[in-house]
C-alpha cells in the first residue's frame, strides 16, 4: 500500500485543504459518491465498535494516530460505495455482537453525499452511528448540520483540538481562528435540533492545554448550551511509537499522555 503525502505550510486554511483532499479521496460513479477507505475493523473504543477508516483529513494534528496511513500521508486505499461500506460495517457489528459503528482515521464529513447516503442505509438498521468529526465543515455549512440531525441513528462527536485558538494552532498548525469554527459546528447542530449530550457532544484534546484554558472553554460551551459543558469527552495523547515519532517531529510535548498498555478504562 503506497502513501501520498499532502504537505501544508503553517497557517494553512483547513477549508481550502478540504477541497484539495476531497478531489483526491472521492469520486462519482453513476452519480454515487464513493470514498477511499484503507481498512474496516472491530475496535475497542465505546466498549466495542465496528469501524471504517477513511483516507484524508483537513487538519494536520501533531499527535494524530493515523498520520502515516490516512490523515497526513493518505494511504492509497480503495474506493467504496455507501452501500458496500454499510454491508461491511453491519457484518462486523453483527458478527461481533456490537451495536455501534463509526468512521475514523480521517475526516468523514469531507465526502458529504457519501456520508449522507451511508446514514440512509443505517437509519433503520438498529445500529447507532457515531460521527467522529473535527466539525469544521459542519461549522461552515448550516445546511449540512440540518441534514445530519434528521437521522435518529446518529450521534455527533465534535473533537475539539485544544481549548483555545492558541492550542488549536499549536496542535494543527492551521489558522488559529478556525478553532471558532469547531465551536460553530456544535452551535449549528444544536440550532437545528440536535439534543446536547444525547445527540451531540464535544470531545476535547487536553494534553496540550492549561487548566485555566479548559475552564474558559467550559464557559464557552455553556454559552452555546448549558448541557455541553457537562458531557465533555476528555481526550489525551496515546503514546504509540509512531505518535511519539510525530510528536518529536513537531516538537510537541504533552503534559498528560498515556502508554498504550496503561490507558485508563474511563478513556476507552
Amino acid at each position: 500500500m503506497t502513501s501520498e503525502p499532502i504537505d501544508v505550510v503553517e497557517g494553512y486554511d483547513p477549508l481550502k485543504l478540504t477541497e484539495i483532499i476531497r478531489e483526491k479521496v472521492t469520486r462519482r460513479v453513476d452519480n454515487v459518491e464513493e470514498r477511499r477507505y484503507y481498512r474496516f475493523r472491530k475496535d475497542r473504543w465505546y466498549g466495542g465498535i465496528a469501524t471504517g477508516d477513511v483516507v484524508g483529513c483537513n487538519l494536520r494534528c501533531g499527535m494524530c494516530w493515523s498520520w502515516r496511513s490516512a490523515s497526513h500521508m493518505m494511504a492509497e486505499g480503495s474506493y467504496f460505495t455507501p452501500s458496500s461500506v454499510y454491508k461491511r460495517l453491519k457484518n462486523i457489528a453483527h458478527s461481533s455482537g456490537l451495536t455501534m459503528v463509526r468512521l475514523s482515521g480521517g475526516e468523514p464529513t469531507i465526502s458529504k453525499d457519501h456520508l449522507l447516503d451511508l446514514l440512509d442505509h443505517f437509519e433503520n438498521s438498529g445500529l447507532e452511528f457515531i460521527l467522529e468529526t473535527n466539525g469544521l465543515v459542519i461549522g461552515d455549512d448550516l445546511d449540512y448540520a440540518e441534514k445530519l440531525v434528521k437521522y435518529k441513528c446518529l450521534v455527533v462527536r465534535v473533537s475539539l483540538k485544544g481549548c483555545s485558538r492558541s492550542d488549536f494552532y499549536k496542535i494543527t498548525l492551521a489558522k488559529p481562528e478556525y478553532f471558532d469554527l469547531q465551536l460553530k459546528a456544535l452551535e449549528n447542530l444544536i440550532e437545528v435540533g440536535a439534543k446536547p449530550c444525547e445527540k451531540v457532544y464535544a470531545a476535547v484534546m487536553l494534553s496540550f492545554s492549561e487548566l485555566k484554558e479548559y475552564e474558559k472553554l467550559k464557559e464557552r460551551l455553556s454559552n452555546i448550551d448549558p448541557l455541553l459543558s457537562k458531557c465533555i469527552d476528555e481526550e489525551y495523547v496515546i503514546l504509540y511509537p509512531h505518535v511519539v515519532e510525530l510528536l518529536e517531529k513537531r516538537r510537541l510535548k504533552p503534559t498528560v499522555a498515556f502508554k498504550p498498555e496503561s490507558i485508563p478504562k474511563s478513556l476507552i
